[in-house]
């Protein structure tokens, strides 16, 4: 059953209405305890449902790294499934991405 709700949440975190309902239901941090226990589609189906909800959104992404989900998308990257592969480190390379700027514009700051 929580591989059919991923799965849904998954097509529906790429639509700007569902995502807010998505984040506003407090699941980011559901998500990010599924990349650390979930099954390997549960991995899959979470990493996705993050990427979408990150990309283009420096909120959600900032919740992400407070939230601690930069080791186990690491650990993904490197162990999981193809698909999970891929989307880990799609977010991993967003996350980078968006610290080094806010690097270069603090210190122009």
């Amino acid at each position: 059953m929580v591989d059919e709700a991923l799965t849904i949440l998954s097509v529906l975190a790429n639509h700007q209405e569902a995502k807010v309902a998505i984040v506003k239901a407090s699941t980011i941090p559901v998500l990010i305890d599924l990349l650390r226990t979930g099954s390997p589609r549960n991995k899959e189906n979470a990493s996705a449902i993050l990427l979408s909800l990150c990309k283009r959104d420096n909120e959600n992404l900032a919740c992400l790294g407070r939230l601690g989900a930069i080791i186990p998308l690491s650990e993904l990257a490197r162990n999981g499934t193809e698909r999970a592969k891929r989307k880990a480190t799609s977010l991993l390379s967003i996350f980078a991405s968006r610290n080094s700027t806010d690097r270069v514009c603090k210190r122009k700051g």
